[in-house]
């Protein structure tokens, strides 16, 4: 009798294991980023989890247009940046290049930094920063166009600025020290502190637990 309740326990518990590996992180619907996590399959994903990054299309730091489609079915972190800041960016730039340095040749993990002051920051400027900082990363693109388009993707896909949400005027500043990580079919997985140390490790970590999981953006 015992051992038929301890193959019914472990069982379960195995069972209960292998569904956690699947969706360890949460996913985040909404702007306050009230966490989601699933316990079932690809379906229930789709079902529950409806917020994914809207399409996009900037200039990076190569003249190189980029879209939705370069992301699609590959993990990125996003962050907003401009390279006149002479606060929290050199940090966060700092952070994101460690994150770099971690998944330099992987092509299934890609790095967007928004500029927002696109105005100021042209394809050039871009590429003199990269330079500068000594960024040789493939996967690393500096994004730069339409400042009402890059605003309102970062706050309604994004959720960039998430204490404010949707109701921030559009043409307010946009600051925030936030990385986001997105999955493989464009829903957001994390949100990290980019200027803190412990954060940027996290952020890391869970990159490698995110690549466990395969989701052919199709099904989707």
């Amino acid at each position: 009798m015992y051992r038929i309740v301890f193959l019914i326990i472990s069982s379960l518990f195995f069972f209960s294991c292998k569904q956690e590996k699947t969706h360890r992180l949460p996913y985040y619907n909404t702007p306050d980023f009230s966490a989601v996590f699933i316990a079932g399959g690809k379906e229930e994903v789709k079902n529950k989890i409806t917020h994914q990054v809207e399409n996009f299309s900037f200039t990076d730091q190569n003249g190189r247009t980029i879209t939705q489609n370069n992301i699609d079915g590959k993990i990125h972190v996003a962050n907003f940046i401009f390279t006149s800041c002479g606060s929290i960016c050199p940090v966060m730039t700092d952070h994101m290049q460690q994150v770099s340095n971690t998944f330099q040749d992987d092509n299934n993990v890609m790095l967007l930094s928004y500029s927002v002051m696109p105005w100021i920051d042209s394809v050039s400027r871009l590429k003199k920063y990269m330079e500068r900082k000594k960024i040789t990363n493939k996967n690393w693109h500096f994004l730069t166009g339409p400042k009402a388009n890059i605003y309102r993707l970062a706050r309604t896909s994004y959720f960039a600025e998430e204490a404010i949400g949707f109701t921030k005027d559009s043409t307010a500043f946009l600051h925030t020290e936030h990385f986001v990580l997105i999955d493989g079919t464009k829903r957001i997985r994390g949100i990290y502190n980019g200027t803190l140390d412990l954060e940027i490790d996290q952020l890391i970590n869970d990159i490698k637990e995110l690549k466990k999981e395969s989701y052919p953006p199709s099904i989707f």
